[in-house]
């Protein structure tokens, strides 16, 4: 049974900025595994890299009614699967759960549905 949906969209600029005015931005949002991800990137594929793991972690917290603050970024780690597909790795949802992040000119949006294991 689906219990939650949760969506974000968000300005890949605006996350380059806040990471531009503070890099430790990334050490709040990303979590070792994906610290070691987006360090191997360059450019605007590391800031889409960011703002999407941004945009992915903000529609988890909706889709558990929660939003950021009762949880941490720290708390949900997305890593990707051998096909590309990225999951999540870690988060405090026993359940299954599914996630899309797409990106577009300056735009990544993030998708997330939380089923219920029965």
């Amino acid at each position: 049974m689906i219990v939650g949906h949760g969506i974000d969209l968000q300005e890949i600029s605006a996350v380059a900025k806040a990471y531009q005015k503070q890099p430790r931005f990334a050490q709040k949002v990303l979590t070792a595994a994906e610290m070691a991800i987006f360090e191997g990137l360059q450019g605007k594929r590391q800031m889409e890299f960011l703002a999407g793991r941004w945009s992915a972690k903000e529609a988890f917290s909706k889709a558990m009614g929660s939003g950021i603050g009762k949880l941490r970024f720290q708390d949900m780690e997305i890593l990707v699967r051998d096909n590309g597909a990225p999951y999540f790795a870690k988060s405090p949802f026993s359940g299954n759960v599914f996630l899309s992040i797409s990106h577009s000119a300056d735009f990544v949006q993030a998708s997330v549905i939380l089923e219920e294991i029965q």
